[in-house]
C-alpha cells in the first residue's frame, strides 16, 4: 500500500512544469525591478559624465550649487558667493538648471 501512495498520479506532469511558476516570477522581477535600475544607473552615469562648468546641480545631501571647476571624480561647487565646495562627482543627482529657469 505504501509503495502505490509513493507513485505520482498519471496526470501530474514533471520537469519544467514544475519550475514554470518560478521561471514566470525570476522574469517578471527582472523586468519590473532590475533592468529600470539599470536604466537608472546609465542615465546617471552619463548625466556625471556630462558635467560641465556653470551647470546648477544638486547633490545627495540636498545641497544646490553651480559647477565652479570639474575634475575626474570631483567637481567644485559654488553654494554662495565665494563658499565653494570639493563634492565627489557619485554625490551629484541631478541638473537644476531647468528647474531654475521654470521658476522664474
Amino acid at each position: 500500500m505504501d509503495i502505490l501512495l509513493m507513485m505520482s498520479p498519471e496526470g501530474e506532469t514533471g520537469g519544467l512544469g514544475a519550475f514554470l511558476p518560478l521561471i514566470i516570477i525570476i522574469v517578471i522581477f527582472y523586468f519590473f525591478m532590475i533592468r529600470p535600475q539599470m536604466k537608472r544607473q546609465k542615465e546617471a552615469r552619463k548625466f556625471r559624465e556630462n558635467i560641465q562648468k556653470g551647470d546648477k546641480v544638486l547633490t545627495i545631501g540636498g545641497i544646490y550649487g553651480k559647477v565652479t571647476d570639474v575634475s575626474e571624480k570631483q567637481v567644485d561647487l559654488e553654494i554662495s558667493d565665494n563658499i565653494r565646495v570639493k563634492v565627489d562627482k557619485t554625490a551629484l543627482i541631478k541638473d537644476t538648471s531647468e528647474l531654475s529657469n521654470a521658476n522664474r
